[in-house]
């Protein structure tokens, strides 16, 4: 079987896992051009993968009829027009999160792939996890029963450092904080398990530990058409950076993802436990500090809805969902009323 041509464009902290991922499924996919318009960054990629080759042209990129899909891995603020020439040129998209930097942006991001018939993958990789995997399976099922409470914790941390470099933090290059360049992978998880809350309370900040345009600490309530509440506090101020959790109770037992460990108990007295991989985690000083294994898992499972038609895990429109959860607890931060005093 031939295998799929793809191009990728964007050679930051992010190519490396991607590159890796591709190396590893050689078998079925082959890398033709990794693309920067910085002459250092190709320089830089050359060396630590020599079998990949660099490329200057994003026309010839797009012009090339063999490439049938594209591997976006820039900042947020430039994917809509690069999805927009993708979508033109008849490729398949596999995008890095987010979508793009705004909800309205996003909006066409995903409508442009819509339009022209063409595939849009997002990266939110922690949907391969087994643990992950293994979680939607039981929710899925019914063994937890119906949900009560849904909440998350993100806890990251991230030192000024991080955000000393040009636009990061920013809304023109990032589109916000925490949120949406943390939280959403923990964001995707927790709505893919429970869906979209039907109302929300929240109290954002941007603390003294950073100096940053936009928000490093969320706390979060909502509400469930059903009936379920839950909470959500995602920050990069906590040092060194802790696994994210996720906990499920519902009316026949509790499921706890925590990092890449899954334990669940049952009211019947059974258990579920899954994953505890050593993968390494992102949530302290170096984000990529974690293995490529999901980001292969996720190309595979791309690969494979291009070549047999096969469903994938992670969509544009899922990326959107947690786009707009995202900015509705945005929105919801900038109506908080102030702290209640309790010494009255």
């Amino acid at each position: 079987m031939a295998k799929t041509r793809v191009a990728m464009i964007g050679l930051g902290m992010a190519a490396g896992h991607h590159a890796r991922a591709l190396l590893d499924l050689s078998d079925r996919v082959e890398c033709v051009a990794a693309y920067s318009r910085t002459s250092g960054r190709r320089k830089a990629f050359a060396e630590q993968f020599p079998t990949i080759p660099t490329s200057d042209s994003l026309d010839a990129i797009f012009a090339d009829p063999s490439i049938k899909a594209i591997l976006i891995v820039t900042p947020p603020s430039s994917h809509l027009e690069l999805v927009r020439r993708a979508a033109a040129a008849g490729k398949h998209v596999l995008l890095e999160k987010p979508l793009d930097i705004s909800l309205e942006r996003s909006e066409a991001t995903v409508r442009a792939a819509r339009d022209a018939g063409v595939l849009l993958g997002v990266v939110l990789q922690n949907r391969f996890l087994d643990a992950a995997l293994k979680l939607d399976e039981i929710v899925k099922s019914g063994r937890l029963g119906d949900l009560v409470e849904a909440s998350a914790a993100i806890r990251n941390w991230r030192p000024q450092g991080y955000y000393d470099a040009e636009g990061r933090g920013t809304m023109s290059r990032d589109g916000g904080g925490v949120l949406l360049t943390q939280g959403i992978h923990t964001i995707d998880l927790l709505l893919n398990y429970a869906g979209t809350p039907a109302a929300i309370s929240a109290f954002v900040r941007t603390t003294p530990i950073h100096r940053m345009e936009t928000e490093d600490l969320v706390t979060a309530a909502f509400s469930f058409e059903g009936g379920a509440i839950g909470s959500l506090n995602a920050t990069t101020c906590a040092y060194p950076g802790l696994p994210e959790r996720i906990e499920l109770i519902g009316t026949k037992g509790t499921a706890v993802l925590t990092g890449s460990r899954l334990d669940a108990a049952f009211i019947d007295g059974t258990r579920e436990m899954a994953g505890g991989e050593t993968i390494g985690s992102g949530a302290g000083a170096n984000p990529m500090a974690f293995g490529h294994e999901m980001h292969r898992a996720l190309i595979g499972n791309f690969i494979d809805a291009i070549e047999n038609g096969g469903k994938l895990r992670v969509k544009g429109d899922d990326a959107l969902n947690a786009h707009r959860f995202i900015d509705a607890v945005l929105v919801a931060g900038t109506r908080s009323l102030p702290d209640a005093r309790l010494d009255r």
